[in-house]
């Protein structure tokens, strides 16, 4: 058997290899086209990107007709530079680079030689195109938007570097691909399939018609449209609202996890990123490090959450049975949990329960609610990380999922970054109580509290938040259909968000409730801090403010960040309220409150920070946040336990 075995194996791979060379050679004209390259031009047709729409059908993103110059470094022949240069008012120098640039990528195929002609440019060479052989056009689509606002939702698109040709066979020199945004994340999607012709040239290098009667050739398909589901109206408003200021806004349909707006400030114009000046205003834009334009603080920022934070401080308490509603705590306008250790509190002090603890943001009842919990186990390490698990069910700590580009994880402390904090020390519950009023070592952005209130709003649920709505001929990926369920029992969400809701009716954001609409919120302030010459200095606050509404059958939940905005119902509590009556309303009623914060700015606080030794120091240390004024990043290591937070007024 073994002597028949290798000699039939030998026989079976002879043959198949035999079959494989033949169809090769005499089937298969594939690569009789690529060896006859030399005498075959190839040219693209390329299609137009897809539409993009807001979730009422509105247009956001067209396209407009763009022209690029090709240059084919080998066919090119003497020519008057001099006349080619004025045509295209560039300097000889600067021909001279680019052509050398082309010859590196390749003397035999078309690179980019100027990109992105307007139609009067495109017409002047075009009438003269026979004196520069080896030049030509090639006509492509750029984008031409709709409106003013959305850019960090839209991203851009540019031309696409060597490493990407590299690992995308897709592209060549000179092909544009989506930057940011939707353009980036549904890329695929929206820039179709470009068509290829073969065309055969003589030993005259003149066109002679479609190689092998164009049986090669393949026609372009259009990119597909997109609906977002974001509403326009809503995402102007939010960005007129942020005008000189900065932060982030972010609003998302409750029970479907459809984002409704994504708001970053400051921001700019997406029209600046297109035509011939968008290499200088990125560079301008990019270059900005003080208000960071093209820092998407939506997605990007992990800000100390503040007092929102109590509400997952309750819920979790509720759900580990360390209080029940009708628990009950003594502030005396503080909280004294250690010799020499005092959180200040605002609150109207005596005896105070859940209820009332949520509206008034009572500092003592949520951080002795967190130590109960901690301390439930007789363990720290084995508390906190029950804690952090719940947490973790909110959409903490993690990467969330949801379908744009770029993102932070934020920070969720477990048993594993106290013992590296705290080396050899017995830390305990009271070492970490400023945790319980969202002011220790956790860092949120403002998607993940947008989230979190919409779990709340759902009663213990979530769906990932996600900003496509519908792909025309296509589906949209499962997992934004995918229910996710908190660790909290649905019961004990109703105490809370009756608390909540009174925040509007008695509480810290009382006086910012809106006729007619029945809104559950909490506002925050959080403590700022920087490393400036090497000490940890206090910065303004920032007003931190989380709602959603109706209370009963939510249609949207919604988180505004604005950094140094002193305390929470002084800019992020109106500007909140006015979202939410500008998206349920569609109108405003409130006028005056309307003007202020449209008017209001905050361009005064951020220029105290702008003297040169203060800027120079944060940009030599690289100190990692949206903007300055700073966020203190958790130090991982220190002297000894400290816990010091003190709040300002309506908390």
């Amino acid at each position: 058997m073994r002597k028949v075995l290798l000699p039939t194996i030998i026989f079976i791979a002879t043959i198949l290899l035999i079959m494989r060379l033949f169809y090769l050679q005499v089937i298969d004209d594939s690569l009789k086209l690529k060896s006859d390259n030399n005498a075959i031009k190839i040219s693209y047709d390329y299609p137009e990107r897809g539409y993009i729409y807001d979730r009422n059908g509105k247009l956001l993103v067209a396209n407009q007709p763009s022209y690029d110059i090709m240059v084919i470094p080998k066919d090119v022949k003497e020519l008057d530079t001099t006349e080619f240069c004025s045509l295209l008012k560039i300097t000889k120098e600067e021909f001279l680079k680019k052509i050398a640039k082309a010859k590196i990528y390749s003397p035999r195929l078309p690179s980019v030689f100027l990109s992105q002609l307007n139609k009067k440019e495109y017409a002047a060479f075009q009438e003269i195109q026979r004196k520069f052989v080896g030049f030509y056009i090639q006509k492509r689509a750029l984008r031409d938007y709709q409106v003013a606002f959305g850019a960090n939702v839209f991203g851009f698109i540019t031309q696409v570097n060597d490493k990407i040709i590299e690992k995308n066979d897709y592209y060549r020199s000179g092909d544009l691909i989506g930057r940011q945004g939707v353009e980036e994340s549904y890329e695929d999607i929206l820039r179709g399939i470009k068509g290829v012709k073969y065309i055969q040239k003589d030993k005259y290098n003149r066109d002679i018609g479609s190689y092998k009667e164009g049986k090669f050739d393949t026609i372009s398909v259009q990119g597909k449209d997109i609906t977002l589901s974001i509403d326009a109206e809503l995402q102007k408003y939010g960005e007129e609202l942020m005008i000189n200021k900065r932060g982030g806004i972010v609003a998302i349909e409750p029970k479907t996890g459809e984002i409704l707006a994504l708001v970053t400030a400051p921001s700019y114009d997406p029209a600046i990123l297109v035509g011939r000046q968008r290499s200088k205003n990125y560079t301008m834009l990019y270059h900005d490090s003080i208000a960071k334009p093209l820092y998407d603080r939506g997605l990007l920022a992990e800000y100390t959450p503040g007092s929102p934070f109590k509400i997952l401080t309750g819920l979790v308490a509720l759900q580990e049975g360390a209080i029940d509603e009708s628990t009950s705590f003594v502030c005396r306008h503080g909280f004294s949990y250690a010799p020499g250790r005092f959180m200040k509190c605002h609150c109207h002090g005596g005896a105070l329960q859940l209820h009332r603890g949520i509206y008034e943001s009572c500092n003592t009842f949520f951080a002795s609610s967190y130590m109960k919990t901690i301390d439930k186990y007789g363990n720290p390490p084995k508390g906190v990380d029950v804690w952090s698990n719940h947490l973790k069910s909110f959409g903490l700590g993690q990467f969330m999922g949801y379908d744009l580009p770029t993102g932070r994880k934020g920070n969720l402390p477990t048993s594993k970054t106290y013992k590296k904090m705290y080396p050899g020390w017995a830390w305990s519950s009271k070492t970490i109580v400023s945790n319980a009023i969202g002011q220790g070592e956790v860092l949120m952005t403002p998607i993940q509290l947008a989230n979190m209130i919409a779990a709340v709003a759902n009663r213990g649920y979530y769906y990932t938040p996600h900003i496509i709505k519908k792909i025309k001929g296509g589906t949209i990926d499962k997992r934004f259909r995918t229910k996710h369920v908190t660790t909290v029992d649905k019961k004990y969400f109703e105490p809370m968000v009756s608390g909540l809701f009174d925040v509007y009716n008695m509480g810290t954001a009382h006086g910012l409730n809106v006729e007619g609409i029945e809104i559950c919120g909490k506002t925050g302030t959080a403590e700022n801090f920087a490393k400036i010459n090497g000490k940890r200095v206090k910065l303004q606050d920032h007003s931190i403010f989380v709602a959603f509404a109706p209370k009963d059958n939510p249609k949207i939940a919604i988180a505004v960040f604005v950094e140094n905005g002193y305390w929470g119902s002084r800019w992020a509590g109106p500007i909140t309220s006015l979202m939410i009556e500008k998206y349920i309303k569609r109108k405003i009623t409130r006028t005056d409150l309307e003007k202020r914060m449209l008017e209001g700015s905050l361009q005064g606080e951020y220029n105290k920070y702008l003297s040169k030794p203060i800027v120079d120091t944060l940009i030599k240390t690289k100190v990692d946040s949206p903007s300055i004024p700073l966020i203190a990043k958790p130090q991982t290591k220190v002297e000894k336990p400290e816990v010091k937070v003190e709040e300002t007024p309506e908390n």
